[in-house]
């Protein structure tokens, strides 16, 4: 062994020597290294990094770009303190609070149940939330208003604490309500919702976050009657970062009646998600829309037939070039502000309807070679899929697909599957998963709503 080879086995060696050492050091529960100790050293190092969970409300990737209220409220803060934000995601209540003692971020950035237990190491701060479950039912003369009238009903409720409660409740009122637990590896919280707002269920329960939420997807749900106690819950700091949690406090006083805050929540808990859609502009004349000819010159671009084109652009805005999504989506195509950017669309001509379409017409051939492997008849499903929810949330379905023994090159009955069950915690918290939750019921309809009306499109008008 010569000189050079003895001087690298050596380096490795003391590199082997020194992990171990660094890794046997930070594992000691005394000796946790802190990334930022207080509000000071955050300034000083340009960057808030906060913990969360991928949610519904708090954290979620959506057409690529990130969302989620809690995500927003704290990107106002962060920016309120001059400096960077950065996101960190974990699983559950009992690891966020692990990893903000481990160091491992400087601020909770989600609704954490408030207890006298976690006092002790933590520091509450920003606006306190208040939850409760309510009873979800739909709008109409039988709208139930007292619990009492429950007896009789039926109520079907997952497992777990909406099930507990309810059981508490028919207890407190001496028997009577029929409770329907539901455990089918299908089935989601949020399923159970839609199946009440679509008749095929009369009532289930949630709590009141995530019925506001799907109220805004099905405005004849009615989810005014509360059925327990209210749970307190806000953001939290290490008993060490005071002068944080005190910076908090103040930015929510201060930013809690703000037209930017208040846009916040109505973003995620009031306004309509769905775009309200009309008829074909003329069966006569053979035309679907004002922007027919653009559809046809563009659609060559990615051999399509015109009237799919058609189709999609009816789904995303229902041919209103001024249309602007609850998510910030704008014009014909519906595309996100970095969507748009990147291929190709003027800042400002986002409802110019020839911009909209050209860059839309781009950002599906990226897409198209993307899946490419994917067969011919089935290609077009992912490519809707994938400009629905973005391209992440289709990989973690064709992922879960593979996993599970299905074709992660079919949408239907395969990779569709496990877009529906992108809501459920056991598989957007799998490791093959790597963008976590997502509403996937509603890409699932959009794929199916446009190849239907697709399907009506080439039947009723000419090429």
């Amino acid at each position: 062994m010569n000189k050079r080879s003895i001087l690298i086995a050596v380096l490795l060696l003391f590199l082997v020597v020194l992990a171990t050492v660094t890794f046997l050091y930070t594992s000691k529960e005394d000796d946790v290294e802190i990334i930022h100790g207080d509000l000071d050293d955050i300034i000083e190092d340009g960057e808030l990094i906060v913990l969360t969970i991928n949610s519904y409300a708090s954290y979620f990737s959506y057409r690529e770009s990130p969302m989620g209220f809690q995500y927003e409220l704290a990107q106002g803060f962060a920016k309120s303190l001059g400096v960077e934000l950065k996101v960190k995601v974990v699983n559950s209540e009992v690891e966020l609070v692990k990893a903000l003692l481990n160091g491992e971020g400087d601020l909770i950035a989600y609704n954490l149940a408030i207890t006298n237990e976690r006092k002790k190491e933590l520091i509450y701060c920003g606006k306190e939330n208040v939850s409760h479950q309510v009873l979800v039912q739909r709008n109409g003369k039988d709208v139930l208003n007292d619990v009492t009238q429950l007896v009789g009903k039926e109520v079907y409720v997952m497992p777990g604490k909406y099930e507990m409660r309810l059981k508490n409740l028919n207890q407190e009122l001496g028997g009577g309500i029929m409770i329907h637990e539901i455990n089918q590896d299908s089935i989601t919280n949020e399923d159970l919702i839609t199946m009440v707002a679509e008749g095929k269920i009369d009532y289930t329960v949630t709590n009141n976050e995530l019925a506001k939420i799907n109220k805004t997807y099905n405005p004849n749900l009615n989810i005014s009657m509360e059925i327990s106690f209210d749970q307190r819950s806000a953001w939290a700091v290490r008993k060490t970062s005071p002068k944080l949690a005190e910076a908090a406090d103040k930015w929510h006083r201060e930013n809690i009646n703000s037209a930017e805050y208040e846009a916040s929540a109505r973003r995620y808990f009031e306004l309509n998600k769905h775009t309200p859609q009309a008829a074909i502009l003329s069966l006569k004349d053979g035309r679907i829309s004002h922007y027919d000819d653009l559809f046809k010159k563009y659609a060559l671009q990615i051999n399509w037939d015109w009237r799919l084109l058609a189709a999609l652009v009816y789904t995303e805005s229902n041919f209103n070039p001024g249309a602007v999504s609850w998510a910030g989506a704008k014009g014909l195509m519906q595309l996100m502000p970095v969507t748009a950017r990147a291929y190709g669309v003027p800042a400002g001509m986002e409802s110019d309807p020839e911009q909209s379409i050209k860059g839309g017409v781009k950002y599906i051939a990226a897409l198209q070679k993307i899946f490419s492997k994917v067969r011919d008849e089935d290609r077009v499903k992912f490519v809707l899929a994938s400009y629905n929810s973005g391209i992440g949330h289709v990989f973690d379905a064709m992922a879960l697909a593979e996993k599970y023994g299905k074709d992660k090159y079919l949408w239907d009955g395969n990779v569709a599957v496990y877009m529906l069950l992108k809501n459920r915690e056991e598989y957007y918290k799998d490791p093959v998963c790597k963008n976590g939750y997502f509403r996937g019921t509603e890409t699932y309809n959009f794929v199916r709503d446009v190849m239907t009306r697709a399907d009506v499109y080439m039947r009723n008008i000419k090429n």
